[in-house]
């Protein structure tokens, strides 16, 4: 029997991008004179773009400002995004099993793919735009079996509808946070998805 589909958020699961974003933060608040704390952005790591600015920015300036940040990060993506540990051998490890390795993120879609080209990896479907509860209703509608993600909203999506939750400590959320969230198991790095995936498909449901 085909597994269920494998839902993988993106960045700090699959790509480390931190320096990337806070680059692109740092060069949006030099080009508006918007002051930007970037240890702020930083805790909040995974939101949407439009969400984070939000907290510097008027409303009525957000689009502006989501223009200049892309075009700052357009130009750092490539060399500033890193694959994590582990991050090919996880999605081959879905693959393997014969599941479908879904990539669901709050990047803009073609940040998202440009992300993963730059670091060698693919997903078999990818999901942009999506957080919180827009993440749960994406792996509602795909029939995920399992989510990995870094964090807590992340959890409490799969948590909501029913997934097999996995937190990845490789973000800004310790390991006790993502287990407060609900995440019924917490990896180091994606370095022990292939074993735990094992356990998760071979288990009696």
């Amino acid at each position: 029997m085909t597994p269920p589909p494998v839902g993988f958020d993106l960045d700090m699961t699959l790509v480390d991008s931190r320096s990337a974003i806070l680059g692109s933060f740092a060069a949006l608040a030099a080009e508006t004179g918007v002051p930007i704390d970037p240890a702020a952005v930083d805790r909040r790591l995974g939101i949407k773009l439009q969400d984070e600015l939000a907290h510097w920015f008027p409303v009525a300036e957000i689009d502006d400002a989501v223009l200049i940040y892309r075009r700052h990060y357009l130009q750092v993506l490539g060399p500033l995004t890193i694959r994590l540990p582990g991050a090919a051998q996880a999605l081959a490890a879905v693959r393997a099993a014969g599941a479908r390795a879904v990539v669901i993120t709050a990047k803009y879609e073609t940040t998202a793919r440009l992300s993963l080209d730059s670091v060698g990896l693919s997903a078999d479907d990818l999901f942009a735009d999506a957080h919180g509860p827009q993440k749960a209703a994406v792996l509602a509608s795909i029939g995920a079996g399992v989510y990995v993600g870094d964090t807590p909203a992340d959890i409490l999506a799969a948590v909501s509808c029913g997934v097999h939750p996995v937190g990845v400590a490789t973000g800004s959320f310790t390991a006790a946070e993502l287990r407060a969230a609900g995440a019924a198991d917490v990896l180091e790095s994606l370095t022990d998805f292939p074993a735990l995936y094992r356990k998760i498909v071979t288990s009696p449901r």
